[in-house]
């Protein structure tokens, strides 16, 4: 592999690790966060819905800037705002603490978009490999955030500041690995010329979107309720929350583990059935299983949550016949999943405080993991889309 390849694996892998720590991290400072600002309840609760809700909004930018500017380009504006929405996150009030979360927020959700277009480019042949190894630093990044933001917090004299200031030092170190490819930005290549409306037209494409969205949903409901959920069956707050610490790391061996799963197959659909099918085993062992066995839910839990989500955006780049293409669909998957991601920790709240109990809860997510099974179905076949209708070598056939 050429220097420059190598490299870029580093600087994909430096870049993936600060895309999650901005919410993590802001999670696990919640509870000193509002009280160090006198937040309401209802305002805190504001915190880790906006940036999901970003996620999907500022997708939508990421295709005219890298149109403009190439993938290096959209890299060069994702890192400066990181940095500047983090320094804005400690500033003196609730203004600049959702003024700084919707920055992350935007440069977050353009560099979510641009990295499968780039993988596209640089390793077509390596897509789930390198996909893999971006997905791995992403989980990486969340559970150190997690369990890092606390520690560091109390060293720091008990102030929520200092860990989100560190946040900015990370992107700036992100900065310089990518600096040389900053540097020497690349044009965007043509492309197949598939449209906004063309590509809005093609059932494969919704159906990678519904397969974006549904475990997009089911993982910001266990960030997001795990520990609660653990502690409603009777679990201490500090086990609770390193029950999702565990979760969110073994997402990490389950990305690590989805090359192999995968193998070099071009039918993914075997594959994101069992995955959610893990994932359901894991739901049902958190919310039914004995008290004892939470422990090996979140681990399952985690593992097919992990695979799932390498897998996902895996098939961006499996179904697009071209990194253009495959920057589009990254826009359209990512904008409307992660919009449908945001509902999920809304309706499981609202759910739970209508019945005041899990169990129409669980029933929800049982029912998004069948549908994201049914996605899996289309979003897995051998197809792609912006080619020419023509068998190709791989066994990939092509679609509008």
């Amino acid at each position: 592999m050429r220097k420059r390849s190598v490299w870029l694996l580093v600087a994909i892998a430096a870049l993936a690790l600060n895309l999650r720590p901005p919410f993590t991290a802001a999670g696990a400072l919640l509870p000193d966060i509002a009280a160090g600002l006198g937040m309401s309840p209802g305002l805190a609760g504001l915190l880790p819905t906006l940036p999901v809700v970003c996620l999907g909004v500022f997708a939508l930018a990421a295709t005219s800037i890298r149109r403009r500017w190439g993938d290096e380009g959209v890299v060069a504006v994702c890192l400066p705002l990181l940095v500047l929405g983090s320094l804005l996150r400690a500033g003196p009030g609730t203004v600049t603490l959702f003024g700084g979360t919707i920055v992350v927020g935007a440069a977050v959700g353009i560099a979510n978009v641009t990295l499968p277009a780039l993988i596209k480019r640089e390793y077509p042949g390596s897509v789930t490999l390198v996909t893999s190894l971006y997905t791995v630093f992403l989980t990486l990044g969340s559970s150190l955030a997690a369990a890092l933001a606390v520690p560091l917090m109390r060293a720091a004299g008990g102030s929520w500041r200092v860990p989100l200031i560190a946040l900015a030092g990370l992107a700036l170190l992100a900065g310089l690995v990518w600096l040389p490819f900053l540097r020497r930005g690349r044009a965007v290549a043509p492309g197949s010329g598939v449209s906004a409306v063309r590509l809005l037209r093609s059932p494969l494409a919704w159906q990678v979107t519904a397969f974006m969205g549904l475990q997009s949903l089911l993982a910001y409901v266990v960030f997001g309720w795990l520990p609660t959920i653990a502690q409603d069956r009777g679990m201490a707050a500090t086990a609770a929350g390193l029950v999702l610490s565990v979760s969110t790391l073994v997402q990490a061996l389950g990305a690590m583990a989805l090359p192999l799963l995968a193998g070099r197959r071009a039918d993914q659909r075997v594959l994101g059935v069992s995955l959610l099918a893990v994932s359901a085993l894991g739901l049902l062992g958190v919310f039914l299983a004995p008290l004892s066995w939470m422990w090996v839910a979140a681990v399952v839990l985690g593992f097919g949550m992990g695979a799932l989500f390498g897998l996902a955006l895996s098939v961006i780049g499996l179904r697009a016949s071209d990194a253009a293409v495959a920057s589009r669909l990254s826009a359209m998957a990512q904008a409307v999943g992660y919009l449908v991601a945001a509902t999920g920790p809304l309706l499981v709240g609202l759910l739970h405080q209508i019945s005041g109990g899990w169990t129409l809860s669980m029933w929800l997510l049982l029912a998004v993991c069948l549908f994201g099974a049914l996605a899996a179905l289309g979003a897995g076949r051998p197809l792609r889309i912006g080619a020419e209708s023509t068998v190709r070598r791989s066994g990939e056939r092509s679609v509008g």
